[in-house]
């Protein structure tokens, strides 16, 4: 199971599996969130850090992006018959105190039960598996990690699902607002012209002594800067490609980021470019929405 089969993921999963083997219960616990990369973290019981490498890889080979915590919980699933133990340089520096004090005090020297009572002296071990149980016991909890792995990846996948409804809403919001603002009455070459018309009227009667024929070529390039044609257009394009991407799966959530960005250059421009309050509206309201789709863009692999 992978991430790179064609489906949209969200980098944001759980899941917690677990299992037994050898005398031993073990739980797998994972959790994802978003993440600018792929930032791997095992939490490992003592002596099981060498699975590590194995585990990373297993891990890398199915994702991409996210930060992922991996803990492994591993205890005995019963009482298991101990060895005592006794720690040699515990016990000879108590020895070496004793003694110590022996001869400064006249004391008497500690008895073998009284050294062994400190604690460090001895211990109490549990009894360690064989090599062929331990190699059982790893390959168990390596088996678990691929499993607990996959239910993760599917629940990343699921809401990777509904986030793509949700983009796909967002985008088709964008495409009408172009619409709706290519449409717009003011927009026509008949309304730009009377409106310019007007303008150089106003001045001219204003102040007679400008020269007209300077005033129209003004007017011209005012006219030539305020159009927002172009912007409309890279609007459009930058739909088509986001819906591209979103059918096409897989880790897209960077490339879409960056185009989130390029919908919001195009959005400020049109806003900024805008002499007519309802493209002014319209400009507003594609910035809400490009918002809406960056933030949701955050969570995608």
């Amino acid at each position: 199971m992978t991430t790179r089969n064609g489906a949209l993921a969200s980098m944001t999963g759980f899941a917690a599996v677990s299992g037994a083997a050898c005398g031993y219960q073990w739980e797998w616990t994972l959790r994802s969130v978003n993440g600018k990369g792929l930032d791997l973290r095992f939490r490992l019981p003592g002596g099981y850090e060498r699975l590590e490498t194995v585990l990373r890889g297993t891990a890398s080979g199915k994702l991409s992006r996210g930060s992922v915590s991996a803990n492994l919980g591993l205890k005995r699933e019963s009482e298991q018959p101990a060895e005592l133990v006794i720690n040699p340089a515990a016990l000879d520096a108590v020895k070496r105190i004793s003694a110590d004090i022996a001869r400064e005090t006249g004391a008497a020297p500690a008895t073998v039960d009284g050294m062994l009572a400190v604690r460090g002296v001895i211990d109490l071990r549990e009894a360690a598996l064989d090599e062929d149980g331990q190699a059982e016991l790893d390959a168990a909890i390596q088996a678990g990690f691929e499993k607990a792995l996959d239910a993760m990846i599917a629940a990343r996948l699921s809401e990777g699902a509904a986030l793509g409804e949700t983009l796909r809403g967002q985008l088709e919001t964008v495409s009408v607002l172009v619409i709706e603002a290519d449409a717009l009455p003011a927009r026509t070459p008949e309304a730009i012209a009377e409106r310019l018309k007007h303008a150089v009227s106003q001045l001219i009667e204003a102040a007679p002594q400008l020269d007209a024929e300077r005033l129209h070529q003004e007017a011209i390039l005012a006219a030539a800067k305020a159009d927002v044609r172009e912007e409309l257009d890279r609007l459009n394009a930058h739909v088509d490609a986001a819906r591209k991407m979103l059918g096409q799966g897989g880790a897209v959530g960077r490339d879409l980021n960056f185009l989130a960005q390029e919908f919001n250059r195009e959005a400020n421009t049109l806003c900024s470019k805008s002499n007519d309050i309802d493209l002014t509206r319209i400009g507003l309201k594609l910035k809400g929405v490009i918002d809406q789709f960056r933030e949701q863009v955050q969570n995608l692999e």
